[in-house]
């Protein structure tokens, strides 16, 4: 059976599109590569505060002004093995300009070598921007590695105390072959069936976040690239499958960035909050994972809120 998964998954990397999408793949890393050293040395700053809106794109004042707290939940960025902030340059601005106001990402050591401990040094900065912010609950967007940490975090740390929606690029969420290639402590949590996997398939029947995962049917990264999906019984998961789409180009995508937009403007109306500001949850009746169709996709923490 995984003979046969892997097989269709070399087939999808034979079709127009897909080689298209590997040669938009190839000029994005050549970019990324160029402005991986901005990302380690960057500086923080704020989040956007205050009420003024004149000075907005009218993109901006319309969520502003139309959804005063999805534009002010902060949305924390996290980024894949061996890499750092700057591959979300793109979906910084993205999320700035539709009028996101408090959008953080997050370094962690690119000698990381254990998924448990990452996940707990992520719960630290989630607390520090909790208590920075006054929100009670955040966004998390995580490519690769990075979605699989805040997965940990909110499913087995209890995080989804502090997580709303958790939207994952090119995850691992049920391992990937090609993780045989480290020999690592951390290459041997993300092959498929590994105590790790094995520990995140475990219930979490109270477990409040809303997950999204995006998987390609070309990442040549996640094999099988169906282990991209996230499917547990107990979670509250929209999985959407792409074609065409690279594992590096998952975060520069423009359906993408639109799909991520738009979720993250989708707050929950219904519930009662703690505090003035907290993002409302409203009770959730747990469902199978589902899946939707394929798309054609056109294919210390730092805040970054500038277009």
């Amino acid at each position: 059976m995984v003979g046969a998964s892997i097989a269709r998954g070399v087939g999808t990397l034979l079709t127009p599109r897909a080689i298209v999408g590997m040669a938009i793949e190839g000029a994005w890393v050549s970019t990324h590569l160029a402005t991986y050293p901005l990302g380690i040395f960057q500086e923080r700053t704020e989040g956007l505060r205050g009420y003024r809106i004149e000075h907005l794109a009218p993109i901006q004042r319309g969520l502003i002004i139309s959804h005063l707290e999805a534009s002010g939940t902060p949305i924390l960025l996290v980024h894949g093995f061996v890499d750092n902030r700057s591959i979300f340059t793109l979906l910084r601005r993205g999320l700035t300009r539709r009028g996101f106001g408090s959008v953080y990402a997050m370094n962690y050591s690119s000698l990381t070598a254990d998924v448990r401990t990452a996940a707990a040094q992520l719960g630290e900065e989630i607390e520090a921007i909790v208590a920075e912010t006054g929100y009670e609950k955040i966004h998390i967007v995580g490519h690769s590695l990075g979605g699989l940490i805040a997965r940990y975090y909110v499913t087995r740390l209890g995080g989804d105390e502090h997580v709303h929606t958790l939207v994952t690029l090119g995850t691992p969420h049920q391992g990937s072959y090609s993780a045989y290639a480290l020999p690592s402590r951390l290459g041997t949590q993300m092959r498929p069936g590994s105590a790790l996997m094995r520990e995140l398939q475990e219930p979490v029947p109270r477990c409040t976040t809303r997950f999204i995962s995006y998987w390609s049917d070309t990442d040549v990264v996640v094999v099988p690239q169906g282990n991209g999906a996230l499917r547990h019984r107990d979670l509250s998961v929209r999985n959407i499958r792409l074609h065409g789409v690279g594992h590096i180009s998952l975060p520069i995508v423009g359906d993408i960035v639109h799909g991520i937009s738009t979720a993250l403007a989708e707050l929950d109306q219904e519930g009662d909050t703690v505090t003035a500001g907290v993002t409302p949850l409203a009770p959730r009746t747990r469902r199978d994972a589902s899946e939707s169709g394929p798309q054609q996709a056109g294919g210390r923490h730092t805040a970054q809120a500038h277009p």
